[in-house]
């Protein structure tokens, strides 16, 4: 399969649960409807994102995997012959829970999961409270659409993440995301956080070759203590094997962002901008190290 259509949910969470789901599950079906084989959902998208608080409370919100929404994004899949790329909360053990992607094939079955690998520690962004880092590695998930590299939401800003996927494989490099201002931030601030957060995974795709889905949320969400708060800007977007851009989501509304990808210019690309085949990696064992004193 060489051309792919793959369609990005952008979307609004509230409190309640089961409406979040049912709006997900609507998106999907319209995505499905128009041609999408590959549907990717945003972070944590079955709540509000809590992780702006530190609450032991919270942790009831985490899920088995298998569970219920593996069971429901399952049948989901496979009744519309798609694959979905979604975002759990996980609950592996009592005191042990991760940030994770599960990836579900055609057929219902669950293909591959991905536990987020860097966890941010921020004002607003308490990730380590309740995430332990993932330890399945960065490796490719096959799937009938191809070889996902699936990264989540703080993973972008690492280029030794990306260059691990496209070193095993991976053929579209996927990022599930949560991120955002805080309202009080300057018009300036917001624009220079913005156009790095674009400008980063842009360099993925181009130093890697390969295309790069990256999914947010939008809307303004209130911290459950009520003394903050984060607008998600939105601004989900697809980039070629060159950083170019394909396709770009609002600011501000829900939206189904949709391409249909040429995944054979990805081998086009690297002909002429063979950076795999010119790295130096008799030199790089510096990079194991925290810094370089």
């Amino acid at each position: 399969m060489t051309m792919l259509t793959a369609a990005l949910i952008q979307q609004c969470c509230s409190e309640n649960r089961e409406t979040n789901l049912a709006t997900t599950e609507c998106m999907i079906r319209k995505g499905a409807a128009a041609g999408a084989k590959l549907v990717i959902l945003q972070e944590l998208h079955s709540s509000l994102y809590f992780c702006q608080i530190e609450s032991p409370a919270l942790f009831d919100l985490a899920e088995s995997i298998p569970g219920s929404s593996t069971a429901r994004f399952g049948a989901l899949a496979a009744e519309l012959n798609i694959v979905i790329v979604a975002s759990l909360f996980e609950r592996r053990a009592a005191g042990l829970y991760h940030n994770t992607a599960v990836v579900f094939e055609k057929d219902g079955t669950i293909a591959g999961t991905y536990r987020k690998m860097h966890i941010p520690d921020d004002p607003g962004f308490y990730e380590k409270f309740y995430f332990t880092p993932g330890d399945l590695g960065f490796n490719p998930i096959e799937t009938s659409v191809g070889s996902l590299g699936v990264l989540v939401c703080w993973d972008q800003w690492y280029p030794e993440a990306a260059r691990l996927m496209a070193l095993a494989g991976a053929d579209l490099l996927i990022y599930p995301t949560a991120i955002g201002w805080d309202p009080q931030d300057t018009v300036d601030e917001k624009e220079r956080q913005y156009d790095a957060w674009r400008t980063v995974q842009r360099g993925h795709a181009i130093a890697n070759g390969v295309p790069v889905l990256a999914v947010n949320r939008v809307g303004v969400e209130q911290s459950p203590q009520g003394d903050g708060a984060i607008q998600f800007w939105g601004g989900s977007f697809i980039a070629g094997p060159q950083g170019e851009i394909l396709a770009q989501a609002s600011a501000d509304t829900e939206e189904i962002l949709m391409v249909t990808l040429d995944r054979g210019r990805s081998e086009t690309v690297r002909r002429i901008w063979p950076f795999l085949r010119d790295r130096r990696i008799d030199a790089y064992g510096e990079l194991v190290k925290r810094f370089r004193d």
